[in-house]
């Protein structure tokens, strides 16, 4: 199990600016303990906060995002093959995503490949929308196998098929993104 110490740093880098709720939601942490854990983190240059037009939140500094890295690469361990290898199968489902999010943004007409998606054409929305569930559906085995080896990727699936919005489920999606890539240490 991810102890809290990683789960709070790493919710900062997942979420790229987040208040102590959010940070404390996304592990479904104790939220006095992951205040307590901010502000050290803050002490140790690990994070820094800041505010824009009345909204703050809490975000990763180059010391931070290097510690979180040696965190990671220690809970990793002897997990690497199984986390290198659904992280192998969820590059083509990767791919699938970003094609159905572009569809979702444009829809091509025949004077204009890049044609906004004015979601005039039901048939057309659909099918992206069944194509966003099936790699849900897809989703949910990948899920499984990183979460029998590190149990902070639970929920990724069950947050990504309960999303209402296009939008959030690509949230969800860059979320995970991330989580793999940054505990396999690979560059983007």
């Amino acid at each position: 199990m991810s102890t809290p110490d990683l789960l709070v740093l790493h919710a900062v880098r997942l979420l790229g600016v987040g208040d102590d709720t959010a940070v404390a939601e996304r592990f479904n942490l104790d939220p006095a303990q992951a205040k307590e854990l901010l502000l050290d983190y803050q002490a140790y240059g690990w994070i820094s906060w800041s505010e824009f037009a009345g909204l703050g939140g809490w975000s990763l500094t180059d010391p931070g995002r290097l510690e979180n890295e040696r965190q990671l690469a220690a809970e990793l361990g002897p997990h690497r093959a199984t986390v290198q290898a659904t992280y192998d199968d969820f590059l083509p489902l990767n791919g699938r995503l970003q094609a159905a999010c572009t569809n979702w943004q444009l829809r091509p007409t025949p004077d204009d490949p890049l044609a906004f998606n004015d979601h005039t054409d039901a048939t057309w929305d659909q099918r992206v929308l069944d194509e966003l569930a099936a790699i849900g559906q897809e989703l949910t085995p990948l899920v499984a196998r990183l979460t029998a080896v590190l149990d902070r990727f639970a929920g990724y699936d069950t947050r990504y098929s309960s999303a209402r919005e296009v939008e959030e489920r690509h949230r969800v999606w860059f979320e995970l993104h991330e989580d793999l890539i940054a505990t396999l240490g690979v560059r983007r």
